[in-house]
């Protein structure tokens, strides 16, 4: 999975998003994501992470993408 690919993905979940990604290792399965949304508001976050990490859930299944550093921002 590409940095483009997983922007793209995020942006289909949190489409008021402002979305950052970037690949930690250059290997392509290692990454921090940072969501700022809207839909954030009201959630704990726990719930903010366990929703970005959702968007990748088959992939982190499979072994895809290995790790996941997530930063969630409510956007006000």
């Amino acid at each position: 999975m590409t940095t483009d690919q997983m922007k793209q993905r995020l942006l289909e979940n949190f489409p008021d998003g402002t979305v950052e990604v970037e690949d930690l290792t250059g290997t392509s399965n290692h990454f921090r994501v940072q969501v700022e949304s809207g839909k954030f508001a009201g959630l704990s976050l726990l719930d903010r992470q366990k929703s970005v990490m959702a968007v990748f859930n088959n992939e982190v299944k499979s072994g895809e993408v290995h790790a996941l550093s997530i930063k969630t921002i409510i956007k006000e």
